[in-house]
């Protein structure tokens, strides 16, 4: 969390309001609280209308009384400064919701006795927080049985309330004295500053005058200028919904883009899945129903599952309206998301594209919102508030009255479910744009033609790279595994290195000479011998990463140009746009990649894909392994033959005849997705039930085994609920942390959350042991 700024900063950005103020008001928070203590507040007999609720960041069970002082004119949603114990908080003022539902809600606390009531001290410049905002916080806090202060901490975004100075420029005085001495500075200045010019800034006006800003201090004192409050530049561009180089759709394109326009002219709620193959152009069609939204005056919102992704998709943007949109996702500085926040809050942001935290911006009147690759996983947020933006999207666009999109060429099975069950509509585009075909995709048996000792790649794969090189086309070697290889071990002792902090091994990254844990980020020089039986020498990668590939694939193909994509070799949107730029080029032949290059791009060279590995997804008892993995290789294999050329992707695997190679031979998705779903039902597992994960960590495994026994024997128990578990989690160690797991399992009908609360309030938990839940968990380590 930033630090918080010093008490003297927010007393610059105190709201009007407290002009009228008695003078004790101004005065530090702290001393606020001390002149009107609780002596004075129970000898003014303070009513109910006295009485206000501030929710406050931090992780209480609700929000706080505070006295309402009248001079203030407190509403629902001002941001506001308070005393908590001896500080200086910073709060939201707080309403109820009526409508949140009641198994979201917990038991009220009994009120505090007037006399016991602090004031607010100050109300702070800030736009407050619209209705639905504060709706969204209070349901996303009862859906994830989260703490509602942390949930507002992110729909307030602490750097949003940083003072914000007001600009001001000089002008020529109205009347200025005739006996001022006009020095040949000051000359200088007024002839750069004619009568009836507008107001120009310090830097600008001197700059121009060639003169220092003393000068300009001087010659207002001398009455020659005068300080003038400026209008601000809006922060952002209207975007142009009619701009002459919109893309020209197709007859297909153009009957979806119809439809998606309609469920923004409606203005209210309202769900629609837009599937497409690969290449079919589902971002310019919905960019038709971002046109539709600006059109009627309201804001819109893009979720990208990716901050690399940004750059190309701007790109896009920009040449379809003219204008860039705002952007918000975890790479900006805090000046740059103060004024993206402060943008939205005030209306002046009519796009935002961003991370899966652009949900919590305070828009003031949300018409559309689009979640592209909505099957991604990085929607989901693991730490902290844990929520799957996806499903919280819906619930933000409800609370607006507005129209949302899902976008994916391979939908996940709850989408597909809703859309099945007529609750979403459904459009769709089935054919690539621009008379592209789909890719052929064919399996290589690693049985029959595996890649020599110590290698990874098989003839088979070598030689059809080899093809599409001397055809002047891109190729693509995909692997969704960082680093060198993934473990490190002893060929004495057979020792493998792992992870002090996590029961994960160290993955080696060769090029920096390290070996690293990908869960906790601990770091180490790789040891020049055995750290257990200290043979010099025995230490052996196990395994490829896309660092090994790339070392096979440079003495494969020597004259090729690679390039890496990673999030290793792609620290944010700059480095990619620079890759796209690369690759767009034609300065590159080999991309080699992890799961970042199957998340949307468009390289119109790049003919061929293999995957190195593709049974990799499908190890593991995870519930979704094989639709991930479908989804996965469906989205890489996506990437060729986007323009006039074919494409060819070819999978290297060990189990040709699993029915997700059978799938993906056969692009036949949707077969897949019923069948997967058919195998779902019968023991109502997600999207035909509930599920609920409980994880209980502690320092010692002896506290986390004594607090999860307690957790599994008074397990809630009926005929529509099953629990499972405690047993370690896969992860048994994070960070430290010894990890068990509980999994709530009911029917869909069923809400998990008044179980859960029930549940867990007839345990107490160890000393230093906690207990997250995770509703709705998409990962299961």
């Amino acid at each position: 969390m930033r630090p918080r700024p010093p008490e003297e900063e927010f007393l610059v950005i105190t709201s009007p309001r407290l002009a009228a103020a008695p003078p004790h008001e101004n005065k530090k928070p702290e001393r606020v609280a001390g002149l009107l203590g609780q002596e004075e507040a129970g000898e003014a007999q303070v009513t109910d209308a006295a009485r206000v609720k501030v929710l406050l960041p931090y992780p209480f069970a609700g929000a706080f009384d505070y006295l309402a002082p009248p001079e203030l004119a407190l509403q629902p949603g001002d941001v506001v400064m308070v005393p908590l114990n001896r500080r200086a908080e910073v709060g939201v003022v707080w309403d109820e919701d009526p409508a949140l539902p009641p198994e979201f809600r917990t038991p009220p606390s009994p009120p505090v006795p007037a006399h016991r009531l602090k004031p607010v001290s100050a109300v702070l410049d800030v736009p407050p927080l619209p209705v639905a905002s504060r709706r969204f916080v209070d349901w996303v806090a009862g859906y994830t049985l989260t703490p509602p202060g942390l949930v507002m901490a992110m729909a307030l975004r602490l750097n949003a309330y940083d003072p914000v100075r007001a600009v001001v420029g000089w002008q020529r005085a109205p009347s200025p004295p005739e006996d001022a001495r006009i020095t040949p500075s000051r000359a200088r200045v007024l002839a750069a500053m004619p009568e009836g010019a507008a107001p120009r800034e310090t830097a600008e006006l001197a700059r121009a005058a060639g003169t220092g800003a003393g000068v300009l201090r001087g010659m207002a004192e001398a009455g020659l200028l005068v300080q003038v409050p400026m209008r601000r530049e809006a922060a952002f561009h209207r975007p142009d919904p009619a701009h002459p180089d919109a893309a020209v759709l197709s007859d297909d394109q153009q009957a979806n883009a119809g439809m998606l326009r309609r469920a923004v002219h409606e203005r209210r709620f309202s769900v629609t899945l837009l599937e497409g193959v690969t290449g079919s152009g589902k971002t310019e069609v919905y960019l038709e129903a971002v046109a539709a939204c600006i059109a009627e005056g309201r804001q819109a919102l893009v979720l990208l599952p990716e901050i690399a992704l940004s750059s190309q998709w701007l790109d896009r943007f920009t040449r379809r309206f003219g204008t860039p949109p705002a952007v918000w996702h975890s790479d900006l500085g805090s000046k740059q998301r103060r004024a993206a926040w402060r943008a939205v809050a005030g209306g002046e942001a009519w796009v935002v594209v961003g991370a899966r935290s652009a949900l919590f911006l305070p828009f003031t009147d949300l018409g559309l919102i689009v979640v592209d690759e909505e099957h991604e996983t990085a929607f989901k947020q693991e730490d902290g508030v844990t929520y799957n933006a996806r499903d919280m999207a819906v619930v933000r666009a409800r609370l607006s009255q507005a129209a949302i999109l899902l976008v994916s060429a391979t939908p996940s099975l709850e989408t597909l479910t809703n859309a099945e069950a007529g609750r979403y509509r459904r459009v769709t585009l089935a054919a690539r744009h621009g008379g592209a075909s789909m890719p052929s995709v064919a399996p290589i048996d690693m049985r029959d033609a595996p890649p020599g000792r110590g290698l990874f790649l098989s003839p088979v794969l070598k030689t059809a790279i080899d093809a599409t090189f001397a055809r002047g086309e891109q190729a693509m070697l995909f692997l969704n595994r960082r680093g060198y290889a993934p473990l490190t071990l002893c060929r004495a002792c057979g020792h493998r290195v792992q992870c002090p902090n996590c029961t994960a091994w160290l993955v080696e990254h060769r090029a920096r000479r390290i070996l690293t844990c990908h869960h906790c980020g601990h770091t180490e020089p790789v040891p020049p011998k055995c750290p257990a039986c200290g043979a010099e020498g025995s230490l052996t990668a196990i395994g490829p990463g896309v660092e090994r590939i790339t070392e096979e694939a440079t003495a494969a193909f020597p004259e090729a140009r690679i390039l890496v994509m990673a999030s290793d070799t792609l620290p944010g949107p700059h480095a990619a746009a620079e890759a796209v730029r690369r690759i767009a080029a034609r300065e590159v032949d080999l991309i080699i990649g992890t799961q970042i290059v199957a998340k949307g791009w468009h390289f119109p060279h790049l003919t061929l894909v293999g995957v190195v590995d593709a049974d990799l997804g499908l190890a593991g008892g995870d519930l979704r392994a094989s639709e991930r993995t479908v989804q996965l290789l469906h989205q890489v294999g996506g990437r060729a033959g986007r323009a006039e050329a074919p494409g060819q992707v070819l999978l290297q695997t060990y189990t040709p005849e699993h029915p997700v190679m059978q799938a993906l031979i056969a692009n036949d998705f949707a077969s897949f997705m019923r069948r997967e779903a058919e195998a779902r039902r019968p023991g109502h597992w997600p999207p035909f039930g509930r599920l609920a994960a409980l994880i209980v960590s502690a320092d010692s495994a002896e506290a986390a085994d004594e607090t999860a026994r307690a957790l599994g024997r008074a397990a809630p128990r009926g005929e529509a609920v099953t629990v499972l578990g405690p047993a370690p989690a896969p992860l048994a160690i994070l960070r430290g942390r010894h990890r068990r797991r509980l999994l709530l399992r009911t029917r869909r009908e069923v809400a998990v959350q008044p179980i859960l609360r029930e549940w867990l309030a007839q345990v107490q938990p160890g000393r230093g042991v906690r207990v997250d839940i995770d509703v709705d968990p998409v990962s299961f380590l």
